[in-house]
């Protein structure tokens, strides 16, 4: 009986010791750290590849992404040097792109550049359906802004880092405009995370009484499916101004 018992304490604490590593793999600033970005661009590092990343724009094509409920991809985005790049031509946030695949547990890496009044943004978890004009009537969005140039005032849940009319960023760590910026957004079940160059500017569990609440009070009280799926599409947003965005990475969890 008592060699019963310590084999399964020994059980039990290899299940725990693992457990806690698998935590600890997961942890948002742990998983910023594993990104190489000494690198070539639009390339996987050997140690990305072996913790599980992978490549999700090559530089060269659009393939893995598409319009926004189009088959093909709106001519207001164009791969410039190795990048996607918003132009001028439509304004209309109806020709976001988005990823040919659905993701539900990961994150997201990548580098995105401003100029000036750049409005943009990642939008996840987004459903693809013809009864949503835009992306962001399901999913939330990782607002990217230039709010110094912006020429309407912005609320604090608007400005850079925020998780769009929802919860304000904690802080300001974006690079001025014409600088390259990382962001890695973290979904975790129903913890997120974003992240701009290594500084955390939010997190929140969703589902929980105040992003119910938030949900229900703002500008999202009209829109029935924001956040309602936790499985969906990565959306980069055209606003009718240039964003810059490359090395899209992402890992995905079990």
């Amino acid at each position: 009986m008592k060699k019963r018992t310590i084999a399964s304490l020994l059980g039990l604490t290899i299940i725990l010791m693992t457990s806690c590593a698998f935590r600890r793999e997961r942890n948002p600033l742990t998983l910023y750290g594993q990104i190489d970005c000494t690198s070539t661009p639009n390339t996987l590092a050997a140690a990305e590849k072996k913790k599980g990343w992978s490549l999700l724009f090559d530089g060269k094509t659009m393939s893995g992404w598409h319009g926004f409920n189009l088959k093909g991809f709106p001519d207001c985005w164009v791969i410039e040097n190795g990048v996607f790049t918003t132009t001028t031509k439509g304004g209309r946030e109806d020709l976001d792109i988005i990823t040919d695949r659905e993701y539900r547990n990961y994150a997201l890496s990548l580098d995105f550049k401003m100029t000036k009044g750049t409005n943009s943004g990642v939008i996840f978890q987004v459903a693809e359906d013809s009864k949503y004009k835009y992306p962001y009537e399901s999913g939330p969005e990782f607002q990217i802004i230039d709010q110094a140039n912006w020429p309407d005032p912005l609320k604090d849940w608007q400005i850079c880092g925020a998780n769009y009319a929802m919860y304000p960023p904690k802080s300001l760590p974006s690079k001025p405009i014409g600088e390259w910026n990382h962001l890695m957004l973290v979904v975790d079940g129903n913890h997120v995370t974003q992240i701009i160059n290594g500084v955390i500017v939010v997190q929140y569990e969703k589902y929980t009484d105040e992003w119910k609440k938030l949900r229900s009070s703002g500008k999202w009280a009209n829109f029935p499916d924001y956040g309602k799926f936790d499985e969906g599409y990565i959306s980069l947003q055209n606003h009718g101004t240039q964003a810059w965005y490359y090395n899209i990475k992402l890992k995905e969890f079990n």
